[in-house]
């Protein structure tokens, strides 16, 4: 019965990338948008890192092209800029929580790699950690 559970897991996985899973999608987006906010600067290279691990995961690469994930990534920014908005961002990536371990690391170690461009500071290791707890994760396991 486990192989069976396991060939069904893999397939709807693969449905749900080329549908494009949205929660996956937003929860990434607003990691890395909480996470390019914190030191209160946007550098392009952040971005440009931000979309390119987003574009490595594979559900995230089949499911949408760059322009869509430029487009979310810069609403995210947007809502990161306040409180209000750190807090959406933070309900986007808590929806992913019950997901598969997989899927949660995934999300963390995109926004890992945002921050860690130029060293992690601390603004971004807060930035890290909240979103660790929120996807109930070890920053610190992850993070080495």
């Amino acid at each position: 019965m486990s192989f069976v559970q396991a060939a069904f897991g893999r397939f709807k996985q693969t449905v749900t990338a080329y549908a494009g899973d949205e929660a996956l999608m937003r929860a990434a987006v607003s990691a890395c948008a909480n996470v390019i906010v914190a030191d209160g600067e946007v550098a392009g290279a952040e971005f440009e890192a931000a979309l390119k691990g987003m574009l490595a995961d594979p559900i995230l690469e089949k499911g949408y092209d760059s322009l869509m994930l430029e487009e979310e990534l810069y609403d995210g920014i947007g809502r990161a800029r306040t409180r209000a908005g750190r807090m959406q961002n933070m309900h986007f990536i808590e929806a992913i929580a019950e997901r598969p371990a997989e899927q949660r690391q995934s999300v963390f170690l995109i926004a890992a790699d945002v921050a860690d461009f130029e060293g992690i500071s601390p603004s971004e290791h807060r930035a890290l950690t909240e979103v660790a707890t929120a996807l109930g994760l070890d920053r610190d396991a992850l993070l080495s």
